[in-house]
């Protein structure tokens, strides 16, 4: 089927470029911008002067599978992308069991296929359980499909088998990631320390315990010459090691999370534990340090950090209930807020959340240009709504943002030129 864009407000992350024109997309794959004469017989989308933009490339989303698929499974973790205007997403391996064998990965790789109306691609455990003890089988897991290892939230306190994992990693050219926190500073915190946290009564965690976690990443990385991505970055302490090492030469690139861009430290002040996030909200100093730092480009992802919860993990007093918020749906609403705030133009927001993890990744996707899967995204960024977390596709519905007006929203998602998701007529 050969689709024919016109009128459309094209963003293009990659030129940097925001400005009206067309598009074809022909056999799964862009073959022309702005042609002269539409192609015979091809059937025309009239995008009425909405943005047409690279599909949301989403790395690192939590699905319950294998282990609690009550919370999240395959199928509506891709429904949810679909509708959110994500075409790719790369999944966590903090599973039960984690994916730490080939086994679970090929029945996650298969499952994912079968599905999930988006693409789904996936990180692997860095070592056995993501226990920080024994090296999982890197090798294999490559041969399998990993596209990057991670223990998540599970930061490795054995520096000895950590240097080993990354040297090995190092070796076979794989990408490790990493969570930047101090696992002693961070254990049982719930907020951010301050005058705040103390006044409310909650266990805090300061935001040195991010930069001691990157320091020490980065002192491995520079022994290793492991690739390595950092999944998120959230205090203005860190942004100049995080410049350092990246000016030092080391293979270093940092992610941050739409939340840690769009909320702060005050949004628990009611405690609402759909604000309990990993690592937890900043301060507002911070989160203007970290927008600047992804206009700079030295944060080069915005990701969602899609963490399924359950209601009865929910429902608890903030120090004991479960971290996490989901976010497939609404990283784009939310990103609109970065945007018509004044603080990134929509290249700049689809440079960070498209182009750049697919080419840190090494997809193909996440360009608007010619060659180029067509995996695209048609929203309107003015659109004004209430969120109302019920109507997620998403099993749980922990958003922070429930009952928020937020501007922005998908008419339409394309994988490999076919339509996932269109919005009905209002």
């Amino acid at each position: 089927m050969t689709l024919y864009f016109t009128n459309a407000r094209l963003i293009d992350p990659e030129a940097g470029t925001d400005r009206l024109g067309s598009l074809v997309a022909d056999d799964g794959q862009i073959t022309e911008i702005d042609p002269k004469t539409p192609p015979a017989g091809a059937e025309v989308i009239d995008c009425r002067g909405k943005c047409l933009a690279p599909g949301l490339v989403d790395w690192g989303v939590h699905v319950g599978e294998p282990g609690a698929r009550h919370k999240e499974s395959l199928r509506t973790a891709g429904q949810a992308a679909a509708a959110g205007g994500v075409t790719t997403f790369i999944t966590r391996p903090d599973t039960s069991p984690a994916v730490d064998m080939p086994e679970t990965l090929d029945f996650l790789r298969r499952r994912s296929a079968s599905e999930s109306p988006v693409n789904i691609h996936h990180m692997a455990a860095l070592t056995r359980n993501r226990e920080g003890q024994e090296m999982a089988e890197i090798g294999f897991l490559l041969d399998a499909g990993a596209l990057a290892f991670t223990d998540g939230e599970n930061v490795a306190q054995g520096t000895k088998v950590l240097g080993r994992c990354l040297t090995y990693a190092r070796s076979l050219g794989a990408l490790v990631v990493g969570h930047p926190q101090d696992p002693g500073l961070s254990k049982g915190a719930a907020v951010t320390t301050g005058k705040f946290a103390s006044l409310r009564g909650l266990p805090g965690v300061s935001p040195m315990a991010e930069r001691m976690g990157f320091d020490r990443d980065m002192a491995l990385v520079e022994m290793t010459g492991v690739r390595y991505h950092a999944d998120q970055i959230t205090c203005a302490r860190s942004l100049p090691a995080l410049e350092r090492a990246k000016k030092n030469g080391l293979d270093v690139t940092a992610g941050v999370s739409i939340h840690h861009l769009t909320l702060n430290e005050f949004d628990v002040g009611d405690y609402r534990t759909f604000f309990k996030l990993t690592p937890p909200l900043r301060a507002e100093d911070d989160r203007i340090a970290v927008i600047q730092a992804v206009a700079d480009g030295l944060i080069d992802v915005i990701c969602s950090m899609h963490t399924p919860q359950d209601e009865e993990s929910k429902r608890l007093p903030f120090e004991e209930a479960a971290a996490g918020a989901v976010g497939l749906e609404t990283l784009l609403p939310a990103s609109m807020r970065l945007y018509h705030s004044g603080y990134l133009t929509l290249p700049q927001l689809w440079r960070a959340m498209a182009l750049n993890p697919a080419r840190r990744l090494g997809l193909p996707c996440g360009r608007l240009s010619a060659g180029a899967p067509a995996d695209l995204v048609l929203f309107d960024p003015d659109a004004p709504f209430v969120l109302d977390r019920f109507a997620l596709r998403s099993k749980s519905k922990n958003t922070p943002f429930d009952g928020t007006r937020m501007e922005g929203k998908v008419l339409a998602t394309y994988v490999a030129g076919q339509p996932v998701y269109e919005r009905e007529a209002a």
